[in-house]
């Protein structure tokens, strides 16, 4: 059964915040808020927890999934940003973007694109997503909370708790959060390519 956390959403209880962080790092499986939708997310190194969320949501492997960030300095350290990336990235972070780019040989090989041999990354705008990471210290490996055949993703934590209290460890619930999963740019080609239309103004990168 799911713990159930209550979490303010301008100032996050530190007690809290370090309760579900044990919970990531003893190997367990959190949904948590962020400024898109709720998401998904595990320790790097959480081999079962990435098996747990391909499970949920019925992923094959060129699924890319998401290591959620911090920061810029701790996002340059799994992926390679060359100049012109840079400026275009760092302008749109903290937001709703997620960013496909080229791995580091930090970036744990079994998050890698088996062909393009690129990660997806993002940095949050959420003060308890913020808050997780801090007390974390290493980005989250993270996926949208948005379920097989559905359309949209779930926005109640209470729901969530319901419809997934035997498959999560953890349900972060800080009230409103964003509703739309964030738009994809793939930055690993020539051009820059919005993959999916998302809460993220895609106009910048076209």
């Amino acid at each position: 059964m799911a713990k159930y956390f209550d979490v303010h959403p301008e100032n996050p209880q530190r007690r809290i915040i370090g309760q579900v962080v044990d919970i990531v790092r003893s190997g367990g499986l959190i949904v948590y808020p962020t400024d898109s939708c709720f998401a998904l997310g595990c320790a790097l190194g959480n081999r079962e927890g990435l098996d747990r969320i391909r499970s949920i949501r019925q992923l094959d492997e060129r699924h890319h999934f998401t290591l959620m960030c911090q920061d810029f300095a701790q996002l340059g350290h799994f992926v390679r940003v060359d100049n012109a990336v840079f400026r275009t990235v760092k302008a749109a972070t903290p937001g709703n973007y997620t960013f496909i780019l080229p791995a580091t040989k930090e970036a744990p090989r079994r998050l890698l694109h088996p062909k393009k041999k690129t990660v997806g990354v993002r940095i949050p705008d959420h003060v308890v997503a913020q808050a997780l990471l801090a007390e974390l210290g290493e980005p989250m490996l993270s996926s949208t909370l948005l379920l097989p055949h559905e359309d949209k993703p779930l926005t109640q934590g209470w729901e969530i708790k319901e419809q997934l209290d035997h498959a999560v460890d953890a349900v972060i619930d800080s009230g409103d959060c964003g509703t739309e999963p964030t738009t994809v740019i793939d930055f690993s080609g020539p051009e820059p390519e919005v993959v999916r239309l998302g809460a993220g103004d895609p106009s910048r990168f076209e």
